[in-house]
């Protein structure tokens, strides 16, 4: 499995977080089984392999990050989403935008263009292109104002 495979399964978590009372960790403990891929394989293609080692990791700490940082992510969020209220933001868009943030703030093993050209990729496939255009504007915003170097 890829990166950016993880990223979008990671993704699929933290939005899945939005509507759950399930912990991050209770959430990604389940979800990253055999059992629970065989039952999407069908329906998405990214769940044909199950996460290795390395991917795994990743996905727990992606997903765990974001449940920890929500507070401070979605602070960033409303700030750089000018004409948008918060609660307008479509819940995938939170989620992608939530964990661009987190790579940006937290992975220094993701550079920062990296991270915001996967959530751009990853918008196209979810959201209209009036929300591809919005995250990406997000994103840029804080990179600049909040991120001194990458």
């Amino acid at each position: 499995m890829v990166r950016n495979t993880a990223r979008e399964i990671a993704v699929h978590l933290a939005y899945e977080l939005s509507f759950t009372d399930k912990t991050a960790a209770e959430l990604v403990e389940e979800r990253l089984t055999k059992e629970y891929f065989e039952t999407l394989c069908d329906e998405d293609e990214i769940y044909r392999e199950v996460p290795g080692g390395k991917q795994s990791e990743y996905i727990r700490s992606v997903v765990e990050g974001v449940a920890q940082h929500a507070p401070e992510l979605d602070e960033f969020i409303a700030r750089y989403a000018r004409g948008w209220s918060f609660e307008r933001i479509p819940l995938v868009a939170s989620a992608i935008m939530r964990v661009a943030m987190y790579e940006v703030l937290y992975r220094d093993d993701i550079p920062n263009s990296v991270a915001i050209n996967e959530a751009v990729e990853l918008a196209k496939k979810y959201e209209t292109p009036e929300t591809v255009r919005f995250i990406n504007g997000i994103l840029g915003s804080f990179v600049r104002s909040e991120i001194t170097s990458e």
